[in-house]
């Protein structure tokens, strides 16, 4: 078996062509109390498995004989819609959550004839995902997450997402490196946090050109902000254009230009 090939074609989402290729046509697929017998049950349970999330593999160990397959894999499994009732927690459409799986694969020619899986609990002794932006529905989906992180000012998170010389230009400074970006939101969010709705964006290897509205909501009062004066509890809203260029997958350079005016202030 050539279990390089079972990875690409499992990450690339499109499940009946992982049936077809990859499984025999009397399969058996458990897990716990789960059985699925034969191509077509498979391939509805992971139709069913995939509603509304995306789920790439990482193997960690793999090790393999004649007729067997043994793989230590963490499972990243990416929301692409809420799944509140999703079977190792509930996630938010943009979140993402990665389980430990253990698995053993019988062979027949080549083909999965017999898979039994086990898993610990989700994000428990896994590897952290690679992060990286761009155009694939994963990295479209990481942007989502680094946005969410930002909102919810997750220093550590969305940190992660750019380079160590990245260049942010805003409406009237510029940012030179990670530290000196970070160093400045740190401050901000002292005295007003920022939450990011994303309208529309579009992406490629390259970068990412987003349709955003910023949310200014002030935590004291502050009458200097350069957006607009704020007292405790009030908030602003702010339409924005923001092109990322990336490298390697990460942000090196951001640009923020202004659509229209800053909305009146409102409390919360």
């Amino acid at each position: 078996m050539d279990f390089k090939r079972y990875a690409e074609v499992f990450n690339s989402g499109d499940d009946a062509r992982l049936v077809e290729e990859q499984f025999t046509e009397d399969c058996v697929f458990q897990s716990g109390g789960r059985t699925v017998v034969g191509r077509a049950q498979l391939l509805e349970f992971l139709h069913w498995a995939h509603d509304g999330i995306r789920e790439i593999m990482r193997p960690q160990v793999v090790l393999e004989s004649e007729q067997h397959l043994f793989a230590e894999i963490d499972m990243d499994f990416h929301a692409t819609r809420d799944r509140p009732d999703f079977l190792f927690g509930p996630l938010q459409s943009g979140e993402c959550l990665t389980v430990k799986f253990f698995v053993l694969y019988t062979l027949r020619d080549g083909k999965v004839a017999y898979l039994k899986a086990g898993s610990w609990p989700a994000n428990v002794g896994v590897s952290t995902p690679t992060v990286r932006l761009g155009g694939t529905l994963e990295e479209r989906q990481a942007y989502r997450e680094y946005t969410r992180a930002f909102s919810n000012a997750d220093f550590e998170r969305f940190g992660a997402y750019y380079t160590d010389d990245v260049v942010c230009e805003l409406a009237r400074m510029e940012l030179r490196g990670k530290h000196a970006l970070l160093e400045f939101y740190r401050e901000m969010f002292k005295s007003v946090r920022e939450s990011l709705t994303v309208n529309h964006f579009v992406a490629d290897d390259g970068g990412i050109a987003a349709d955003i509205t910023s949310q200014f909501t002030a935590l004291a009062d502050a009458p200097a902000f350069v957006v607009a004066p704020l007292r405790k509890g009030e908030f602003v809203r702010l339409r924005v254009l923001v092109y990322y260029t990336l490298r390697d997958g990460k942000i090196a350079h951001i640009k923020v230009g202004r659509v229209g005016e800053v909305s009146a202030a409102q409390r919360l």
